[in-house]
């Protein structure tokens, strides 16, 4: 059931965002008297269409894209059979080079303004919640990959790169970036902790989820799992653990820690229950999760914000998303990072909607794919609008159009290449499943 759930997401997103793409190319082709003969989401065989005036409109059985089909224009249909004629005054080819840039870039500006829209909204509608880093003052833990770079456990993080932060969030942000640090406050002393150019390699992997850092945090029980181990020794929501086997216990991390090195074992909790003592025997199960959730004790700020300060937030955060990318690709073509570890093609976008439908989580990831599908398209790549655009740039500037058997011949290289990128995304997807 969960990955038809993601699978549908993933269908859903795509869907919408594929279809305000072409739709972007075929409201600037009509404006501009281009007959578009066919809009189409998804790829054949053809499942549903309908004729409106000259184009047919329809969907097709392969999701993962869509196309129109513009008369007089070299696309990925390779359809060059009537392009020896003289053009007609309809025909994409007939048309001034600007006017036919606009209808190359028309989808990646309906797919930017979509994903401006979309994040505006979720930053007018939900505000935003995070922890200050003046509130996480017990300072942090340090899992595994925390403490290979050299992160200890009480260290409170002051600086990124030389600067104080507030978002506490944003330690994370560190990771696109090259020679970055952190400084961190230890035992009366600052010292600076320098996070490896390829650190994202390891953190993105899915085998370290967890294993970098998190606030140290106080806690009490939220809620207790029916039919689980914690409940069958007596927990209640509102419980406060103090000792495991008369071990001290203070912190969140500290109580994971315990039960994880009393798999298989029985514990013996004290428990502060509203001022009094209460001490449970609990059976550990061999994952160490005995069945509750914690109600985490750091203060958590929010804001919300006006909708003129949601449309500077939103276009900012929409924007974040390609230079993110841009940064990202910048280590591949560096060396810091492998393209196998740092790309992920649909099988790991379903992974990131996840099993459980959330359609708050649905929309922000819709509206990071529309930001990322138009940076895509943008590349100068033959059979992309961006390679398009180049060679329409590229004739403005000279006065020159490329030979139609010159585009037709660009088109075949491209179409080679995006066919190489989704046998790479999509083997690299499978391969990644069964690590």
């Amino acid at each position: 059931m969960e990955i038809l759930v993601m699978v549908g997401q993933l269908i859903l997103g795509l869907s919408i965002l594929v279809g305000l793409h072409e739709w972007g190319h075929l409201i600037t082709a009509k404006m501009f008297g281009m007959r578009v003969e066919k809009y189409f989401i998804g790829f054949p065989p053809k499942i549903w269409s309908i004729q409106r005036g000259e184009t047919e409109y329809g969907f097709g059985a392969v999701p993962l894209g869509g196309f129109v089909k513009i008369s007089g224009m070299v696309d990925e249909s390779l359809d060059t059979k009537n392009l020896t004629a003289e053009p007609e005054p309809w025909e994409f080819r007939a048309k001034p080079a600007w006017q036919r840039l606009i209808v190359m870039l028309g989808g990646i500006i309906v797919n930017v303004i979509t994903g401006i829209i979309i994040f505006v909204a979720i930053t007018y509608s939900e505000g935003y919640d995070y922890i200050a880093t003046k509130d996480v003052k017990y300072g942090i833990v340090a899992h595994k990959l925390g403490q290979e770079i050299g992160l200890r456990t009480g260290d409170k993080i002051v600086a990124i790169n030389g600067k104080p932060f507030d978002d506490f969030a944003e330690v994370r942000k560190v990771f696109l970036e090259s020679n970055s640090y952190y400084t961190v406050e230890r035992n009366g002393e600052k010292v600076d902790i320098y996070v490896p150019n390829n650190f994202i390699e390891k953190i993105s992997d899915k085998k370290n989820a967890g294993e970098f850092i998190d606030p140290i945090y106080p806690f009490s029980i939220r809620e207790v799992t029916p039919g689980m181990p914690a409940s069958k020794s007596g927990l209640l929501a509102g419980d406060k653990i103090v000792k495991v086997n008369n071990q001290p216990i203070q912190f969140y991390h500290e109580i994971r820690d315990a039960l994880s090195n009393l798999k298989n074992k029985k514990a013996v909790l004290e428990i502060d229950r509203k001022g009094k003592v209460v001490t449970l025997n609990v059976d550990v199960p061999e994952d160490g999760k005995i069945g509750f959730y914690p109600e985490l004790g750091l203060t958590t700020t929010h804001i919300d914000y006006s909708f003129g300060e949601s449309i500077a937030i939103g276009t900012q955060k929409a924007f974040s998303v390609v230079t993110d990318n841009i940064r990202g690709f910048g280590k591949i073509f560096r060396g810091e990072v492998s393209a196998s570890k740092a790309l992920s093609g649909p099988i790991g976008i379903a992974q990131m909607f996840g099993g459980i439908w959330d359609w708050g989580r649905f929309w922000f990831l819709t509206g990071l794919l529309s930001m990322v599908l138009a940076f895509m398209n943008i590349l100068p790549i033959p059979a992309l609008d961006g390679g398009h655009s180049v060679l329409l740039i590229y004739e403005m500037v000279t006065g020159h159009k490329p030979s139609d058997k010159f585009l037709e011949a660009a088109q075949k290289v491209g179409m080679v290449i995006l066919l190489g990128l989704m046998v790479f995304a999509f083997g690299n997807d499978i391969f990644k499943l069964f690590r």
